[in-house]
């Protein structure tokens, strides 16, 4: 396994809960655990605390940090603030082709049904990213990135703890048809309430598992 896939599994198996929120990394357990050698599991580890997937626990070892309301309610609402903004400014250069890749990920991953929680959320991310990228915002584009580098964690827990991905699926499809009917605003609107919802969700089942 070489260090961009070990990367990607460890990535994907966070995200799945096979590492889950809190669980302690080491070198020497993930080394065992993927059969290989510790310089490839050192390499990945740090490439995954640079995206804040793991943070330091003790010296020697990193950890999955917990999911929390508190960083679940930020989260959102910065998407709130910057998503829309995105789209807006996308509006104008969407254009057919543009709208039909769109359409082409939406396809997959309903028809794909061996697609895994991690691969169906990089697909959901790539749906979005096709629709923003058109608003030539390179400095708005890298905050987004980096933005969903955190919330693809929660974004993964509620597809699998809260069976959401149907309801988020469906309302992709309804933006999609609202772009390509030119209704801008309806479709900033929907975009609003889609993150909205979901945040709110998010937030009240994780202050629920607290109590």
């Amino acid at each position: 396994m070489t260090k961009a896939s070990l990367y990607q599994q460890l990535k994907q198996d966070i995200r799945q809960g096979i590492w889950p929120a809190g669980a302690v990394l080491n070198q020497q357990k993930l080394s065992e655990h993927y059969q290989v050698s510790r310089i490839p599991v050192r390499d990945a580890l740090q490439q995954l605390k640079a995206e804040a997937l793991v943070v330091m626990a003790g010296k020697a070892s990193l950890m999955v940090p917990p999911l929390t309301a508190a960083e679940a309610e930020e989260l959102y609402q910065i998407r709130l603030q910057l998503e829309p903004m995105a789209l807006r400014r996308a509006f104008p250069q969407l254009s057919f082709s543009l709208l039909g890749q769109a359409e082409d990920l939406l396809h997959r991953i309903e028809q794909d049904q061996h697609l895994s929680a991690a691969d169906r959320g990089a697909l959901n991310w790539q749906f979005h990213l096709m629709l923003y990228q058109a608003s030539q915002c390179p400095h708005l584009l890298r905050l987004l990135h980096s933005l969903h580098q955190q919330v693809e964690r929660y974004l993964g827990f509620q597809e699998i703890s809260m069976n959401y991905a149907d309801t988020s699926h469906q309302e992709h499809w309804q933006l999609l048809e609202l772009l390509r009917a030119q209704q801008l605003e309806t479709a900033i609107a929907l975009l609003q309430q889609h993150i909205q919802q979901a945040g709110e969700l998010l937030v009240a089942h994780l202050r629920a598992l607290t109590k």
